[in-house]
């Protein structure tokens, strides 16, 4: 049987931290920028933690 190939698009997405959490970034940072408040595009840069309820989701894609 080959072998698992990992999901391409969750490689590019979701990095894994020291404690087996995973990172990501937030979305509607990408374009249409100035109709948005500064503070809400400075909110929009730091990344966070996937949420607990997806997580079993994401981690499948990458193969954990």
């Amino acid at each position: 049987m080959p072998k698992m190939k990992t999901k391409s698009a969750a490689k590019k997405r979701f990095q894994v931290t020291g404690g087996g959490h995973l990172k990501r970034k937030h979305a509607y940072h990408g374009h249409i920028l100035t109709k948005k408040s500064q503070k809400r595009k400075r909110n929009l840069v730091h990344s966070t933690l996937v949420e607990k309820a997806d997580e079993k989701n994401v981690k499948k894609m990458l193969l954990m």
